[in-house]
């Protein structure tokens, strides 16, 4: 009886755990993503009520707390939050996952002492470790992508030699706390938690700029395997395979985001020291903290600024005016000016004049894999006019024009002409292919890499600095005036 009822849990847990992988499969297409997001869920939740059921409720109200103060919590923060806050909410979330980790590998480990099995000791021990890490690190990057923290990349003097005797006090007190007798054992799991949040920080802190979708799916991979190994202190194979899952999948998801910067992760992990790039900190250093156009100290300077923007609008509409096909390139900068809305707004202007519209989407634009392409479905753009990156590039050589709203890096020449650069090597749109390159950017400073882009000096290129939300509003302004 004992046996046919564990065969019977066994294959539920293994059906909760296949419709989760279902749901994670569907996020690969953007059409599907939201069914895949429901999806996921249901197999959480179905996961919660069976732990409830198989364990039973000792004390009823402290659940029932602890569910509507965690619902209404969450339900705040989903209202809150806009499409530019989402990197960080995600960030956020993952650390939320790495504290749940330490705390109840902590629980267990006090609890059970000695008397639990060894290997759950060492899943105990672990579970502090990567669940503290992930925690630090997560709001870390939380920070960096709230704008709360510089977004470069922060390198101590002997950083990785911090990093290094970090890790190294980790596996001692570990190893320490794993054999120490039980009246010392607390005070060694609290060490534990302590050098694996100062461990987090160190890591994260010298990630920045567009590594930072590298990192949030790295961190993913990490609070992942934190849920696994608590499986495992308590003997939970559903929170085994369901942690092991989320694990697996960041994993892959850092894999694809690697191999879309052609850099390997130990490069992201431990970047070199740099000097700041030359005006990167007179320029603001980092979009999202913009520095405004100065005013300029004669009124026929800034007279004559005025008409050479209207003359670059004025080139940029005839040349939106006699293309047969445009590809928008979105990018941070967009996402900063909230401005996907109009831009789609531009985008169905020339749908309307019979001009092919699509948009090109590098893997790494914005800051978490796939922002781009959440930005454009909250302006319930089409899926079939959005172009993965290596698509783009073929048909960039037969585009009459592309419109860059916000990118920098991601379209950058130097990227793949200059050596020894933070981006060299990193595939980009190739744009500079197209028949014609208006970019709609906030001004002509590096983007988070620091490394000037050449593109701006390009006989082609057409430059509408300043807010992009204004500048696509001024180029649908100027097109409705004209009949094609």
């Amino acid at each position: 009886m004992n046996q046919m009822l564990q065969y019977t849990n066994t294959i539920i847990d293994l059906l909760i755990v296949g419709v989760l992988i279902i749901g994670i499969r569907q996020f690969r297409a953007p059409e599907q993503a939201r069914r895949g997001n429901l999806t996921a869920a249901l197999a959480l939740g179905c996961a919660f009520l069976l732990v409830l059921f198989r364990n039973g409720i000792i004390d009823i109200f402290t659940v029932v707390i602890s569910l509507l103060a965690g619902s209404v919590l969450g339900y705040a923060v989903a209202r809150r939050v806009n499409m530019i806050q989402i990197p960080a909410m995600v960030a956020f979330q993952n650390g939320a996952g790495g504290i749940a980790a330490f705390i109840v590998s902590l629980l267990e480990l006090t609890r059970g002492g000695v008397h639990m099995p060894f290997i759950n000791q060492i899943s105990g021990l672990l579970g502090l470790c990567i669940g503290s890490l992930t925690f630090s690190g997560s709001m870390v990057a939380s920070a960096k992508l709230a704008n709360k923290m510089r977004q470069t990349p922060q390198i101590l003097n002997k950083h990785s030699f911090l990093v290094l005797v970090n890790g190294l006090a980790l596996v001692i007190v570990g190893l320490a706390a794993l054999f120490a007798p039980p009246n010392v054992r607390v005070p060694l799991f609290i060490l534990q938690i302590l050098l694996g949040l100062a461990f987090g920080v160190l890591f994260s802190i010298r990630i920045g700029g567009a590594d930072m979708p590298v990192l949030i799916s790295l961190l993913n991979a990490t609070t992942g395997l934190a849920a696994a190994l608590c499986g495992m202190v308590i003997s939970n194979q559903l929170l085994i395979a369901a942690g092991a899952t989320v694990a697996a999948s960041g994993s892959i998801l850092t894999y694809v985001m690697c191999n879309a910067m052609n850099r390997n992760l130990g490069s992201i992990m431990i970047p070199a020291a740099r000097a700041p790039a030359a005006g990167k900190e007179q320029a603001g250093e980092i979009q999202g903290a913009f520095t405004p156009f100065q005013p300029l100290d004669h009124p026929e300077q800034e007279e004559k600024r005025e008409k050479d923007e209207v003359d670059e609008l004025t080139r940029a509409a005839q040349v939106l005016e006699k293309a047969r096909n445009v590809i928008i390139v979105p990018g941070y900068g967009m996402a900063i000016a909230r401005a996907q809305f109009k831009v789609v707004e531009l985008a169905d202007l020339l749908e309307e004049r019979g001009v092919e519209t699509m948009f090109a989407i590098h893997p790494v634009a914005g800051r978490m894999p796939g922002h781009m392409n959440v930005m454009l479905a909250e302006a319930d753009v089409d899926y079939d006019k959005l172009l993965e990156m290596d698509a783009a590039n073929e048909k960039f050589p037969e585009t009459d024009a592309v419109l860059i709203f916000g990118a920098c890096d991601v379209v950058n020449p130097a990227a793949i002409q200059t050596e020894g650069t933070p981006i060299s090597g990193m595939p980009i749109l190739m744009v500079q292919e197209a028949g014609n390159v208006i970019i709609c950017n906030y001004d002509a400073n590096p983007g988070y890499s620091g490394e000037e882009n050449p593109l701006y000096e390009d006989k082609k290129a057409i430059t509408l600095f300043g807010d992009a939300l204004e500048t696509a509003g001024k180029l649908i302004d100027v097109l409705a005036l004209t009949d094609r």
